[in-house]
């Protein structure tokens, strides 16, 4: 049996390890603070006049040749000042119906768009630590420009990182709805079509697809509103899936998009389902068949043509005709 003495040895020793190991650890903490919350800055559209309500976007509207205000807000939560750089920016369309924006950090006059209308108060900024900053920045509409929507964004650049505000300016006057569909395609197990804005607002249209086939309806889905939005004069490609197609079928699809406003628009189109490999298959059977008949039926009349034992192979009739009649006179001047 151990003795206490030894026992309290080796718990002594225990607590003289633990102590060790700890010591790196505590040492690491008292160093230098780490800089790794300088990327952790935010931008986004300030708050309102009472402080409170947050804005995922700006939204801002009014009449041609009119100047129109709001500030955005940087945050820096982290331990060092971080600087960064502001610019206006035109919007443009992304794979799928997604909003991106083009800015090349020079304060909108890179731009040909909406991003050339929009100002900030200061092009650089630097924000303390743990510290917002709130920008200005002017909108000015053109005397000239024409009613509807025109998207913008403010891009905010910092370190590696970079960040797109949008601002969706609707200009006054008279506004005009109109979407239409176009091209659209079946293949494989999917419906493709395009939506085409024609009008002067941004809309959020709304697709019903149907498809009727020679012995009924084979797909029908009502009205429901697709999670894109489409600005003026963008055209998005999009897909509707559709896993239980015919096998053997002849069918016409039919979309039926809509938005607010009284947009509207209707697109067809035709669509043969066929089982290829089947098909394919006996086709290939049917063609054997018929080339292996072919070879017997010439095989057989080949053989049915093979010469007699009496006629020599290489020797017509007329010849054979010829030789007998040789033989016969032959036989009378004997006689």
């Amino acid at each position: 049996m151990p003795s206490p003495t030894g026992h309290a040895a080796r718990l002594a020793l225990a607590v003289l390890l633990c102590a060790l190991a700890m010591t790196p650890v505590a040492g690491a903490a008292a160093g230098p603070p780490s800089r790794t919350g300088a990327a952790s800055w935010t931008a986004q559209p300030a708050v309102s006049g009472s402080g409170t309500g947050g804005r995922p976007y700006f939204y801002l509207e009014g009449p041609p040749g009119t100047v129109l205000r709001d500030r955005i807000s940087v945050t820096n939560p982290g331990r060092s000042p971080v600087t960064v750089r502001l610019s206006g920016a035109d919007a443009y369309d992304a794979k799928g119906g997604d909003s991106g924006v083009r800015a090349d950090g020079t304060g909108g006059s890179g731009s040909t768009g909406t991003g050339r209308w929009l100002r900030t108060a200061a092009t650089e900024v630097t924000v303390p630590a743990r510290t917002r900053a709130d920008v200005p920045f002017t909108v000015t509409v053109p005397a000239g420009a024409t009613p509807g929507d025109h998207p913008a964004a403010i891009v905010v650049r910092g370190g590696d990182r970079s960040v797109g505000v949008r601002v969706r300016l609707r200009v006054g006057g008279p506004t005009l709805a109109a979407l239409t569909v176009e091209d659209v395609t079946v293949s494989g197990r999917a419906i493709h079509y395009t939506l085409v804005n024609r009008g002067n607002a941004v809309l959020a249209p709304r697709i019903a697809v149907r498809a009727d086939g020679v012995f009924g309806t084979l797909l029908r889905r009502e009205a429901r509103t697709l999670p894109v939005e489409v600005r003026p004069g963008q055209r998005v490609r999009l897909t509707e899936p559709w896993r239980d197609v015919p096998a053997l079928d002849s069918a016409t699809v039919r979309l039926r998009v809509t938005a607010a406003g009284g947009a509207h628009g209707e697109a067809t189109a035709r669509a043969v389902f066929v089982p290829w490999a089947p098909l394919t298959a006996g086709a290939l059977l049917v063609l054997a068949a018929a080339g292996a008949g072919t070879y017997a039926y010439r095989h057989r009349r080949s053989r049915d043509r093979r010469p007699d034992d009496e006629e020599r192979p290489g020797r017509s009739p007329g010849d054979q005709q010829h030789s007998g009649s040789r033989h016969l006179a032959k036989a009378g001047a004997e006689s």
